[in-house]
């Protein structure tokens, strides 16, 4: 026996990778459903490389009782009005908004990193998924917290225009292609010309200086990994479609050499170490993409501090960041709680 499964969002960038992952790892489904906003119901769309077209349902209409889990990809407006709804009516929740994930209630999980707490799933019956950028570091950060005790993380962010939607790879597209004839190049999605250039800016200026996009990498990775562990974050969006990329610098409370992390970081659950010390021997954005694994290289000590540690983090943000990492957590709920047959 399997589980009947909708995706919600399924027509957005985030939505057709749960359905390609689903697919691909072959997760155990009775029944699908891709469930969308009421302009994309009636259309077809792919369910991975199976050759199953499924008609998109109106999201308004639809009925989650009977369903297992559901996996949001809508955004924060829809998740707020129809996840409690699905939830209510005895499906699990798994939602990749940022709506959820500091409430207290609501477990934020990767299942490499903190698999213990999706038990507290039943308070509200939801699950959340982590910000895209906080998931791979974490992922990163876990097996070398284990060994030393991570004090401090300064991490520097280099992501990509597909972290900002459809809309956003878009722009990059178009504004490249501009440049190349000689057209204006106008910002819409992105407050800056993002072709060619950096913008030091995602989400929302806050009070102190920060973006939203930096806080939310503060207090989920505090939440899922360790609330002891200070963070300091900057987000910049680079002209890339696919892939994000991290700069992390990490103090210790406990000596650990660069070669001690690199035999740690061999072994761990979703990382993939790839740290030659020569010209390519590291991974980039365009080598991630469709994988789901964490790529780390330059792992390499810092004298400027006492158990001090610099890496280079790489991994595909639809996938690890989102689609895939949600998918992760059905399978993980399946084997803990929801077992069938």
């Amino acid at each position: 026996m399997g589980y009947r499964v909708a995706v919600v969002g399924a027509t957005g960038n985030v939505g057709r990778e749960m359905l390609n992952i689903l697919a691909e790892r072959e997760f155990p489904c009775d029944e699908i459903a891709a469930v969308a906003s009421p302009r994309s119901t009636g259309t077809e769309i792919e369910y991975g490389d199976t050759g199953k077209m499924l008609k998109v349902r109106n999201i308004e209409h639809f009925d989650f009782t009977g369903w297992d889990i559901a996996l949001f990809a809508a955004g924060s407006g829809p998740t707020r009005i129809y996840a409690p709804k699905a939830a209510s009516q005895g499906c699990v929740v798994i939602d990749n908004s940022s709506l959820y994930r500091m409430e207290p209630d609501v477990p934020l999980i990767v299942p490499e990193v903190n698999p213990d707490a999706i038990d507290g799933y039943k308070a509200r019956n939801i699950i959340a998924n982590p910000n895209c950028s906080t998931a791979q570091m974490v992922v990163a950060l876990k097996p070398l917290h284990d060994a030393a005790r991570i004090k401090r993380v300064v991490v520097s962010t280099y992501q990509s225009t597909s972290g900002a939607g459809k809309a956003g790879m878009d722009e990059l597209f178009e504004q490249s292609r501009a440049i190349f004839v000689g057209d204006p190049v106008v910002p819409h999605k992105f407050t800056k010309q993002i072709a060619f250039n950096v913008i030091p800016h995602i989400d929302v200026f806050l009070d102190d200086g920060s973006t939203k996009e930096e806080w939310k990498m503060v207090v989920e990775t505090k939440k899922i990994l360790d609330s002891r562990i200070k963070v300091h974050a900057t987000c910049v969006r680079v002209p890339v479609f696919v892939g994000h990329s991290e700069s992390l610098n990490i103090e210790f409370e406990s000596e650990l050499s660069a070669e001690q992390a690199q035999d740690i970081l061999r072994e761990a659950p979703g990382v993939m170490l790839v740290d030659k010390r020569e010209d390519g021997g590291y991974v980039t954005p365009v080598e991630c993409v469709g994988d789901g694994a964490t790529y780390i290289s330059r792992v390499r000590e810092d004298p400027t501090i006492e158990n001090g540690l610099a890496l280079w983090c790489v991994s595909d943000n639809l996938r690890k960041g989102a689609a895939l990492n949600a998918v992760q957590i059905a399978e993980l709920l399946g084997r803990r709680h929801l077992k069938k047959g």
